[in-house]
């Protein structure tokens, strides 16, 4: 749905996008992490047609996006910082969604109404909290029917019921009609729980761009405890961390998680336990100064 190649931005000398390629296909939830200034929300401007790049190739279902209202056609866009035309209502803001969405599905808004109880739908959306203005977004968003949905941080100012409320109308509709999401977010928790593909940037780079079922399978956390301290392992054991409180070693392992239980009870441990890596303990070993990087455990 997504082919992002080889873009390249520069601001004033400094290299925000480094020859940077993104992919994300038709039907997926696509989560993107990464630091605070490693380019994400400069990547999504790009993404919607906002900047141009300087170099490099977007293609929004084929089609190029800078531009080229037809491309944008497929898409919505919720950004961070909500914007609404001056005095707009919701009802207004539903109309100029008809306009630019010609599958915009006025049923489906008065449906969805039961959902956003407190929306007065005739009041200023500026009046309205951060909280509900992001409602409304979604509320329009999700009704005008888009091939692909693209939400930075979009979860930010809606209260723990609502964010899952919000969920569970979009999963809903990305199963019915094999919507694209890419979500741009700080909360890894939340992103496991969605998405199935993960990219993770750093530095303008898009550096790790798996499945989320295969960044878990190929790194285990492990729990083990031995009577007399860590035995001797095979030199192809690959440790990629370990720390232990007393006798109970934790190990991060590289590799198979069935051949790495294997290979330790053969040392016939007092205890093991293996658990798969979270997507949020995935991103600290690359980001948190580890000694190791994500794309040596992975590649």
């Amino acid at each position: 749905m997504i082919q992002a190649e080889h873009i390249t931005k520069t601001f004033n000398g400094f290299m925000a996008l480094d020859d940077m390629s993104l992919h994300v296909p038709k039907g997926t939830i696509y989560g993107l992490v990464g630091p605070n200034g490693a380019g994400k929300s400069t990547l999504i401007r790009h993404l919607t047609g906002i900047y141009r790049p300087d170099s490099g190739s977007i293609l929004i279902d084929g089609l190029p996006v800078y531009d080229n209202p037809e491309a944008k056609a497929k898409f919505t866009y919720i950004p961070d910082d909500m914007f609404y035309f001056l005095q707009s209502n919701t009802l207004e803001m539903k109309q100029f969604y008809q306009g630019i969405y010609k599958k915009f599905d006025a049923a489906l808004f008065d449906r969805l109404q039961e959902f956003f109880p407190n929306i007065d739908t005739k009041r200023s959306i500026h009046r309205l909290s951060k909280g509900m203005q992001k409602q409304v977004a979604f509320w329009l968003s999700i009704c005008a029917m888009p091939e692909l949905m693209i939400l930075d941080e979009p979860m930010d100012g809606l209260d723990p019921v609502m964010r899952r409320q919000i969920w569970s109308i979009i999963l809903s509709k990305a199963s019915e009609s094999r919507t694209t999401i890419l979500i741009s977010s700080h909360n890894l928790r939340e992103l496991e729980d969605v998405c199935d593909h993960v990219g993770i940037m750093h530095k303008g780079k898009i550096i790790v761009e798996r499945s989320l079922s295969d960044l878990q399978g190929n790194v285990s956390k492990i729990q083990v405890a031995f009577q007399e301290g860590m035995p001797t392992l095979p030199k192809d054991f690959e440790i990629l961390h370990m720390s232990n409180t007393g006798r109970v070693y934790t190990l991060i392992v590289k590799g198979n998680p069935e051949r790495a239980k294997m290979i330790l009870e053969e040392t016939h441990p007092m205890l093991i336990d293996i658990l798969p890596l979270t997507l949020e303990e995935i991103f600290i070993y690359e980001m948190g100064g580890k000694n190791y990087e994500i794309k040596d455990i992975l590649f």
